[in-house]
């Protein structure tokens, strides 16, 4: 349910990103009929019997994937270790570089594959692992069996993990609905225009696809951030692709915030926004 609404506190794309959209789908036969340009974010949500060649791309004659009709919106995986294993590793390389490479004997074809991944699993096979009212029948050999369908190095391309509990009746009853959609988009947009005059005219344009040298420079700490990340690095036994993450959304949190600097608070609730690492 909360990410059915995600695409709903999305920017609307911009006219680059809407003309890049509308060719894949239109190469791939997939444009709504009488419409010229695609004015929506696109949101793909496969089933989890999905193939390799439907969710990455392929077929003797190649053909874009999931991955990359979901270019420039959301990709969304719903019970995630039902997934095989094997098709989930197809997703390492369009999260890391952002494009698929379909090499066949005669050519390779490139298709762009920069989109929002959302998964969401259950923490055990019964599903109440972590609920305090209904007990879980599961034995620890069949939980860490179940965790160990998602490899490591895919939670690590991941930037956050949380769990989200069971709702108590009285806030699904209750008259308070918190934030709207439209105020999360206000908020949204603010933090991108924050992150447009940051980078400037270089091709990087959101903080997720800072390279190295902007991290250092734009992801700068004081000595108390400093103590927190590098505790969180020895005792998690995080990677450095964790590391840059953890920077990159804590850049993320202060530019909601309005803030300049990247403050203690927000490194740490970035570091908290690492739960799976926690037990893989």
């Amino acid at each position: 349910m909360l990410s059915k609404r995600i695409p709903t506190i999305l920017p609307p794309l911009s006219l680059t990103e809407s003309l890049e959209t509308t060719r894949i789908y239109s190469a791939a036969g997939k444009m709504p009929a009488g419409q010229a340009l695609l004015a929506r974010r696109p949101v793909r949500s496969p089933h989890h019997s999905a193939s390799g060649p439907a969710l990455v791309g392929g077929g003797s004659i190649p053909q874009a994937g999931e991955v990359s009709l979901a270019h420039h919106g959301l990709l969304f995986l719903d019970e995630f270790p039902e997934f095989p294993r094997t098709i989930l590793e197809t997703l390492r390389q369009p999260l890391e570089d952002g494009v698929v490479t379909i090499a066949r004997s005669h050519s390779a074809i490139t298709f762009p594959a920069r989109f929002m991944l959302v998964a969401a699993m259950n923490p055990c096979p019964c599903g109440y692992f972590t609920d305090p009212n209904k007990p879980c029948k599961c034995s620890p050999l069949q939980i860490d069996k179940y965790l160990s369908r998602i490899s490591g190095p895919l939670i690590d391309r991941i930037d956050i993990h949380i769990e989200v509990p069971p709702v108590p009746y009285r806030e699904l009853r209750g008259e308070h609905t918190g934030s709207s959609s439209d105020e999360m988009r206000a908020q949204v947009e603010r933090a991108r225009r924050i992150q447009r005059e940051r980078f400037g005219d270089t091709s990087t344009i959101l903080n997720a696809r800072m390279t190295p040298k902007q991290l250092r420079r734009y992801c700068r700490l004081d000595a108390a951030g400093e103590q927190l990340l590098k505790q969180a690095l020895t005792e998690l036994g995080l990677s450095a692709r964790a590391h840059d993450k953890i920077l990159r959304v804590a850049r993320t949190i202060a530019d909601l915030a309005a803030e300049e600097n990247i403050r203690p608070e927000h490194v740490s609730e970035a570091i908290m926004y690492r739960r799976l690492d926690r037990q893989l």
